[in-house]
């Protein structure tokens, strides 16, 4: 009898078992930790867009650069923060490197129309063909 049981586990070879439990709930772990901290890695200057009626971006493919202005006057160029005289060499900047460049201007709805206008005016001067204020739907 303990020749059959040699050679019935011989022939099955070791037996392991992987525990599916603990990677399924790290999965969804992982899935709900995405879910949550992507809307905060979309942008990360906080602004308050204001509302209305708005047309779809007409190229995906373009490259865009965003120009935000928060409700205190501070600009920032993409998450960097600037001043209103650095702006204008990296808007220069930007538009060597690609004159097709869509640039976005982000003001905050507390913003003054008057710092909104004045990044406009250094935007059409530094001959941006594509310029766009951005804000949400309602």
């Amino acid at each position: 009898m303990s020749r059959n049981r040699r050679g019935r586990a011989h022939r099955e070879g070791p037996s392991a078992r992987i525990d599916m439990n603990s990677l399924i709930d790290l999965t969804f772990l992982l899935l709900v930790v995405f879910i949550v901290t992507l809307p905060t890695l979309e942008q990360s200057v906080h602004i308050v867009l204001p509302t209305g009626k708005t047309n779809k971006a007409q190229d995906e493919k373009k490259k865009n650069l965003s120009i935000s202005i928060d409700k205190f006057g501070k600009i920032f160029v993409g998450e960097a923060p600037t001043t209103r005289d650095d702006l204008k060499p990296a808007l220069e900047k930007a538009v060597a490197d690609d004159p097709e460049v869509n640039v976005l201007i982000r003001g905050d709805v507390g913003a003054s129309y008057g710092d909104v206008y004045e990044i406009v005016k250094i935007a059409k001067d530094c001959n941006v063909k594509h310029l766009g204020l951005v804000s949400k739907e309602n």
